[in-house]
């Protein structure tokens, strides 16, 4: 395989068409790469429109969609970012190299001292890595500028938006399936928030999600 024509490849024919026109993050995808973040045994589909298994039920969500939550995120250098669910450290990679440190909390281990490594191996130095169950809140180092959930949550529980700085950005996919949209949530006062949904897309949910409440006649 033309390692750097599939890369290209997938950058025209995926991304480019998934409305991730921002440069920057176009030009980060050619450079933080992304075959070495994957599993060996999928190597050879690195850069295909598919999930990636990374074991203990977790996946490496698909080129585009990752490439679609950085640019919709706008991250600027001076940003501290939290990310929910490390996995296989290539999301780490392309937000550290936007920003100027991130928060990762990753609950399985083994994912952790495996990123960690990949992003040492790779000069990335400013990122913060933890094992934890975060999927209801991270608040023990924030606030901060940017939060991206890496699996969907039916609801978005309120210790996230309260981890926001003013002019803070939360990106996560919501909902239940068949049904969940990408939200963009932006702080714009201490007691003012927004949000816009900016597309339809179907994830794995995160491990501990809260739950929508069902009621039962």
């Amino acid at each position: 395989m033309d390692i750097e024509q599939a890369r290209f490849n997938m950058i025209e024919q995926q991304i480019r068409t998934w409305d991730v026109l921002n440069q920057d993050v176009l030009d980060l995808l050619f450079k933080i790469k992304r075959e070495e973040y994957v599993p060996p045994a999928y190597r050879m589909l690195a850069f295909s429109d598919l999930e990636l298994p990374l074991g203990h039920g977790e996946v490496m969500l698909a080129p585009k969609l990752e490439a679609r939550m950085l640019q919709e995120l706008e991250l600027k250098k001076t940003d501290k970012v939290l990310e929910i669910g490390t996995g296989s450290g290539y999301m780490t990679a392309l937000l550290a190299s936007s920003a100027r440190l991130v928060h990762t909390v990753e609950r399985i281990p083994e994912f952790k001292m495996q990123a960690e490594k990949k992003l040492a191996e790779h000069g990335i130095t400013n990122v913060v890595a933890e094992v934890g169950d975060a999927a209801r809140g991270w608040p023990r180092q924030g606030p901060y500028d940017a939060i991206v959930l890496t699996g969907s949550v039916p609801i978005l529980a309120e210790a996230f938006l309260e981890s926001l700085t003013v002019g803070g950005r939360l990106l996560a996919i919501i909902g239940e399936a068949p049904a969940m949209r990408a939200r963009l949530y932006t702080r714009y006062s201490e007691s003012g928030m927004r949000h816009d949904d900016l597309f339809e897309t179907v994830i794995p949910m995160l491990y501990n999600a809260p739950q929508v409440e069902k009621f039962i006649f």
